[in-house]
């Protein structure tokens, strides 16, 4: 089947969208803010590694994997009850708000980006003000549910193992039982001390923490989620964003974001152009849980039908000139990752994030593309010293063969199997894959 063919329709629930190379949380309802679905990507899997809190997590009927409780004066109340608004400050982060009762709540959903604050992990930070006329106690925590765990490079598969919803030394563990468990969650006040409940048998958790606010008085509160291939590991992180602080790690994400962004002198087209960039940027891009290491995929969006699948085309031509836009250093790292990875057969086909063959087929325009990517890489960044690397030089000069392989015998046209796309071309003289051969071939 060809790659054309993996597309799949937009989910029916507005997701709202965020994380960052290692963390990709794809699915918070507008409605209340709640968390469905967590993924990470396991390079020795080759898959993302995906918690849900149910199966059905694309429709949002079921119950979420992480959801905000808030309770005043002893009294539970539905969050977003009466309409939440959203907005996205610096074209990434979520943030929201609402009124419930004489209590406005404003919150920010990130996952931490820039020096230091690189780490497998979310924050849920939300402050709280008192409109009313007199004091109020007010709890504000965090509860959820495990119901579904799944492996997907394209189509998902579901852990055949049981479950797992713990609790140790104040802190929600949330993993499978199975060994290896590919991921494992872990969930936490910012502060020590809050309180913490879990339902092994409903695989259900609470955490609370309570404020006694007087009239106008105001309050904050953060709540930690940090990820590992395992329980203790995912543990060690959460105590490293315990040790700096959810403040810090906020405002270090916010400066990383703010040097990313785009200006033009039309702020709507700035929105569009960000909201893309961001994207792409975090969801082409991923650090795999077990090694650290940067892996280009198609997409980690869970609705995206061509998943962790990849090819030269799409990463070299598409994905790239996002990444180098935003990050000169991290595009650096793509292109080198991709010839460790795919340089020993470009544009034979579709891979694996690993490089190993998914589906093979020969693309011109994927093996001339690794020629074009750097040299616009370094036009674009003045780093003519990436072509010292000798994988570079590797790739390039294997890259080179190929295409020289599929020259016809008279005339200077070459040929092809598929489309960028995937499609069988009708002549496999194509116009458009001769034409990027022939802007390779003057780099």
């Amino acid at each position: 089947m060809g790659i054309v063919a993996m597309m799949l329709p937009p989910p029916s629930v507005p997701w709202q969208i965020t994380g960052n190379h290692w963390l990709s949380l794809p699915c918070i309802h507008p409605r209340d803010a709640s968390i469905h679905l967590a993924g990470v990507v396991h390079a020795g899997a080759k898959a993302a590694i995906e918690l849900a809190g149910s199966e059905s997590y694309l429709d949002g009927n079921g119950p979420p994997l992480i959801a905000l409780r808030i309770s005043i004066g002893g009294e539970t109340k539905q969050l977003g009850a009466d309409g939440m608004v959203w907005e996205r400050e610096l074209s990434w982060l979520p943030t929201f708000s609402c009124v419930v009762g004489d209590i406005a709540l404003r919150g920010t959903i990130f996952a931490p980006h820039g020096p230091d604050a690189d780490l497998p992990g979310a924050v849920i930070a939300v402050s709280v003000e008192n409109r009313g006329a007199s004091a109020v106690t007010v709890s504000v925590g965090l509860a959820g549910t495990l119901g579904h765990r799944q492996q997907r490079i394209r189509s998902p598969r579901v852990f055949d193992d049981r479950h797992s919803v713990s609790l140790r030394d104040g802190v929600v563990v949330v993993e499978g039982k199975g060994s290896p468990g590919y991921c494992a969650l872990v969930v936490a006040a910012d502060q020590e001390g809050a309180l913490c409940a879990v339902d092994e048998s409903n695989l259900s958790w609470e955490i609370a923490g309570d404020f006694s606010l007087a009239e106008g008085e105001s309050a904050e509160s953060a709540f930690l989620i940090a990820c590992g291939t395992e329980s203790d590991g995912a543990v060690a992180t959460l105590g490293v964003m315990r040790r700096r602080g959810w403040r810090e790690l906020l405002a270090v994400t916010r400066a990383a974001l703010q040097k990313i962004e785009q200006a033009t002198s039309e702020r709507g087209v700035d929105r569009l152009i960000n909201r893309n960039l961001l994207f792409a940027y975090f969801t082409g891009v991923a650090r795999a849980i077990d090694d650290g290491r940067v892996y280009p995929v198609r997409s980690r969006m869970p609705w995206n039908g061509r998943g962790l699948t990849t090819t030269d085309w799409d990463t070299l031509m598409w994905l790239l000139p996002a990444v180098q836009l935003a990050d000169a250093r991290l595009a650096r790292e793509v292109i080198l990752r991709m010839c460790e990875l795919h340089g020993h057969a470009p544009g034979r086909g579709v891979h694996y994030l690993d490089g190993t063959m998914f589906e093979p087929g020969f693309s011109l325009e994927g093996a001339a593309s690794y020629a074009i990517a750097v040299d616009e890489y370094i036009v674009q960044t003045g780093d003519d010293r990436i072509v010292e690397e000798p994988v570079l030089a590797e790739t390039l000069y294997g890259a080179h063969e190929d295409v020289e392989k599929r020259r016809h015998a008279k005339i200077p046209l070459y040929s092809t199997e598929l489309n960028p796309g995937g499609g069988i071309p009708a002549h496999p003289y194509t116009v458009h894959g001769n034409a990027v051969v022939a802007f390779a071939l003057e780099v």
